[in-house]
Order: structure tokens, then sequence, then C-alpha cells
């Protein structure tokens, strides 16, 4: 059914996007690319805001390419929360008012990529179907996995 033939596609592109927004937080912060907004400065190493930037640049790149994607998308979740509580929250009871829409959403979407996994399109996914024992062939495009007829005869699993 349509609803379910590309869902594994779609949950590979949200972690892409998420990813690749989330990097540019890290290198906005930490190299001035993007510039950052009027009245901001980049954070002096050692800081809490430092250490984020860096969690963003490289816990971002590593959920971009789908390595260690469950602990580390937990570990961002987490980041954000403490983010949105820290320095967004006691502006205003309202994200839209404080800002902290970004960080609400970035804990969130990182929290479902945590406990649903990478998606089809990462590393780990890829490092899991090798692990697999006995498994040879393609997978089809219902996500059935279809083998050799000498292997296992004509069977779709």
């Amino acid at each position: 059914m349509f609803k379910d033939r590309f869902a594994g596609e779609a949950h590979s592109l949200l972690r892409i996007v998420a990813a690749l927004l989330f990097i540019l937080h890290g290198t906005s912060k930490l190299f001035g690319l993007p510039p950052m907004g009027e009245g901001m400065s980049a954070p002096q190493p050692g800081t809490l805001l430092w250490l984020g930037a860096l969690l963003e640049l490289v816990g971002g790149s590593l959920v971009l390419v789908g390595l260690f994607t469950r602990p580390v998308a937990f570990l961002l979740s987490g980041e954000m929360a403490v983010a949105y509580w820290m320095f967004h929250a006691s502006k205003s009871l309202y994200p839209s008012v404080n800002g902290g829409d970004a960080a609400i959403l970035f804990c969130f979407i990182f929290l479902f990529i945590a406990l649903a996994g990478p998606g089809l399109w990462s590393i780990d996914s890829a490092r899991e179907r090798d692990e697999e024992p006995g498994v040879e062939g393609y997978a089809a495009p219902g996500g059935e996995r279809t083998y050799r007829e000498e292997d296992f005869g004509d069977k779709v699993i």
C-alpha cells in the first residue's frame, strides 16, 4: 500500500534533513558559517554553549551518516531538552515567543530517531544487514528479502 511503501525512505530523509539543519547550528556557533544572528558571538572554548556547538557538529554529522545513530540521537535529544529549559523557557512560557520551537522539534525528532532507529539509508542499517547470518539476496520493493533459488528455493521472506 502507498502509505507504507516509502516509510523507510521518509524515515531516513527526516534523519538526514534534521541532521543537516543541526550541523548548521554547530558550524554557525563554531566557525561563523552561516553567520549568527545580530548580537550573538562565538562561544568561548570550554563553555556550555561551546560544548553544545561541538555536539551539534559532531553528533549531527554522526546522525547524518547514520553511525551510532541511536545513542547519539538520544544524547542530542537530551541536549535540546537542556537547551530549551536553560536558555529559552525562562524568557517566556510560549515557544513561539521564547525562540525555543526549534529546540523542542529537534528534541522530539532525535528522540524518535533514538527509539525508531536510523531508517534504511544509514551505515548502522548497512552494518546490521551485513551481520545477518546466511543472508544473501536483495531487498524487493516491498521490503521483503528475496533469495536465490539454489540457496533456499524460491522463497520470499
